[in-house]
């Protein structure tokens, strides 16, 4: 039996993910990932590799990061509470961006 080679029109595969807070698509390397750890924390993986239970992917801009509090999507992507405290601290580093 012989196998066919199937040709990738166009150029190399970009990988998408979609923002919890904008809920719109954008390459991988354009967003920045959450992680929840092991002892509940959520917290920013600039590297994209760091190990968690679950991950979740935001917008460059610091209205993404308050939509995705303010309607508590990050609670829903991480299946629990977000402490005040982790908030903050994800407002504070998205601040950055606008």
């Amino acid at each position: 039996m012989s196998r066919t080679k199937r040709k990738r029109s166009g150029g190399k595969h970009v990988p998408m993910r979609t923002c919890i807070g904008t809920r719109t698509q954008h390459p991988k390397r354009d967003m920045i990932r959450l992680i929840r750890t092991d002892d509940g924390h959520v917290v920013i993986d600039l590297t994209g590799k760091r190990s968690g239970s679950r991950g979740a992917y935001l917008s460059k801009s610091r209205a993404a990061a308050e939509q995705a509090i303010k309607h508590k999507r990050l609670e829903a992507a991480f299946g629990q509470p977000v402490l005040k405290e982790d908030e903050e601290a994800i407002l504070a580093f998205f601040s950055q961006f606008d």
